[in-house]
């Protein structure tokens, strides 16, 4: 479970709510059953409507690193790459099939198998930068998922606000219909600008990083494979590599 995330979560919901209470409010004004339901299921509605289903499986599976992230780790990938440079160094491009064999990130095992059948740089860092421009964009689109959420959550709660106030001026005669349709004009337009920018937003950039992390650790992969490929020594290939780790 990500810490940074639970903590910005429960700082949105406390500035939101904590305000609320200032101005005299009480928690019970905030809640209100029809808006959450326009806003929520408008909002999803709308997104669902707009993603193509590729998109929108991808974007399920990625919703898991909203509160499990999954950021690759530069350093144990640099020590990998180094050691495939030791062992074909020291055993020869055939050597390094036992450890391709064994590979289980597709991108790696790619890499390893486009060295190990001889490949001319040129062609290995082709095939893999379309391989790694084509993954970022899936992953992307995917992303963009709840940013287009973020995006109709705000317009969506305007068409509750609207609702509500149709209800208002039917009931005019009825000041006991006042006080719900003018709550659900009001919370409507309060649940679409929240949950938009205290969630959705947010959310969709965070996996926009770690897709963008991503694809920085796959580049490095790809250095790492045409060094190989071109004899660098593996301690230059290592102080090379250095370089994609975070300062």
């Amino acid at each position: 479970m990500d810490l940074l995330t639970l903590i910005g979560l429960a700082i949105g919901t406390a500035a939101l709510l904590g305000g609320n209470f200032l101005e005299g409010g009480s928690l019970q004004s905030l809640l209100n059953g029809p808006a959450a339901l326009i806003v929520i299921g408008g909002t999803l509605g709308a997104a669902v409507l707009q993603t193509p289903q590729p998109h929108l499986q991808r974007a399920l599976k990625l919703g898991k690193r909203i509160f499990y992230p999954q950021y690759p780790a530069f350093d144990a990938g640099i020590k990998r790459v180094v050691n495939w440079a030791v062992v074909a160094r020291r055993e020869g491009l055939l050597g390094l099939e036992p450890i391709a064999d064994k590979e289980k990130d597709r991108f790696a095992h790619k890499a390893l198998l486009l060295l190990i059948d001889g490949n001319d740089t040129q062609v290995i860092r082709q095939s893999l930068e379309i391989d790694m421009i084509a993954q970022e964009q899936r992953d992307h689109n995917a992303a963009s998922f709840y940013e287009s959420m973020g995006g109709y959550a705000p317009t969506i709660g305007i068409i509750g606000a609207v609702i509500g106030l149709i209800h208002v001026m039917k009931n005019l005669s009825d000041p006991s219909q006042l006080g719900p349709g003018i709550a659900v004009a009001f919370v409507a337009t309060i649940y679409g600008v929240a949950f938009a920018n205290l969630f959705l937003l947010p959310i969709a950039n965070k996996l926009k990083q770690s897709v963008n992390a991503d694809s920085l650790y796959r580049e490095l992969i790809i250095e790492g494979i045409v060094a190989i490929a071109e004899g660098e020594n593996p301690r230059s290939i290592e102080i090379k590599l250095q370089g994609f780790l975070p300062r």
